[in-house]
């Protein structure tokens, strides 16, 4: 009994001790734990190089650079416009070279040497078409519109970095496949048939118009894919518009055919690319500007939704 009370005191004395010994460890690794947490806090400066997930336009563009110029389609859609703009054309024009000793006098006085060459350019415009939908479509279709979307909040500026990109290109490439037909073209062309210079009147608004043609009704297909966000949809509207509806304006009455026919995209760019005067139709620029219209209504409509709609 005597050993075991005075274990039982030697015990009940080495508790103090004890205690004092856990409470200073309990107090060191408090410490510890204070020093680490007050390390993972940034200091009051460093969050100024977080994003804030709101990056300005010229962030977007580069971006959107950087996606369009790495995806497999740009180039080819870019390759067809250059061969369907260009190829066709030259066609054309050594067809008519080789045949004008046979043209009769009807063809002769209405021979527009211009348009001929430039006879590509109404193929080159679905290429250029399948492109402006695939700028916006393609995302949707492989779902990384979500992760565009949710680095860059601020949706509208996330298309007119996309218009940007696309029209800068597009005008670069419509220009230079314009003038690259008409100077191919009207070299077919000599000697056995007339030919036109950028100098003569007319010439060189129907040939810069041909590159801004090209450009209009991409952005009018840009717009149409961010309203309809697929891809086979989009380009079926597309193709709609510029192909199909002339045909059933084309089985009006005239007196209807022709007041709605000069509001055609295809109609708008016959007249642009052509010298000579059309009858029934807006003047070039005029119907330059409808176009215009066309697309900035797509493209106004397709930002609105994209605001609205979830990705």
């Amino acid at each position: 009994m005597f050993r075991a009370g005075a274990a039982r005191r030697s015990s009940h004395d080495q508790c103090p001790i004890d205690s004092r010994a856990l409470g200073a460890r309990r107090a060191r690794v408090g410490a510890e734990r204070g020093a680490v947490s007050a390390a993972a806090v940034p200091a009051p400066g460093a969050w100024s190089a977080v994003p804030p997930g709101r990056y300005p336009l010229r962030g977007l563009v580069a971006s959107e650079w950087t996606k369009f110029r790495t995806v497999r389609s740009t180039l080819w859609t870019l390759a067809a416009t250059v061969t369907l703009g260009v190829g066709l054309g030259a066609i054309a024009t050594a067809t008519t070279a080789a045949r004008w000793s046979q043209a009769s006098f009807v063809e002769r006085l209405t021979f527009d040497p211009t348009r001929t060459s430039l006879t590509g350019l109404l193929f080159a415009q679905l290429a250029v078409g399948i492109l402006g939908v695939l700028v916006v479509s393609a995302e949707y279709g492989t779902g990384t519109i979500r992760a565009t979307l949710a680095a860059a909040p601020r949706r509208p500026l996330v298309l007119a970095a996309k218009v940007a990109v696309y029209g800068a290109v597009v005008l670069v490439v419509g220009e230079a496949v314009a003038f690259g037909a008409f100077l191919l073209g009207q070299s077919l062309l000599s000697p056995k048939a007339p030919t036109a210079a950028l100098g003569d009147p007319g010439v060189l608004r129907a040939v810069a118009g041909g590159g801004l043609y090209l450009l209009v009704l991409g952005l009018l297909a840009l717009g149409i894919a961010t309203i309809v966000r697929h891809t086979a949809g989009a380009i079926s509207a597309f193709v709609a518009a510029l192909l199909v509806l002339p045909l059933i304006v084309a089985a009006l009455p005239s007196s209807i055919g022709d007041a709605v026919g000069r509001y055609l995209p295809a109609n708008i760019g016959v007249v642009l690319l052509s010298v000579a005067p059309q009858a029934h139709a807006f003047s070039p620029w005029a119907g330059l500007g409808v176009l215009a219209g066309y697309a900035t209504a797509a493209l106004v409509i397709g930002g609105a939704l994209l605001v609205r709609r979830d990705a």
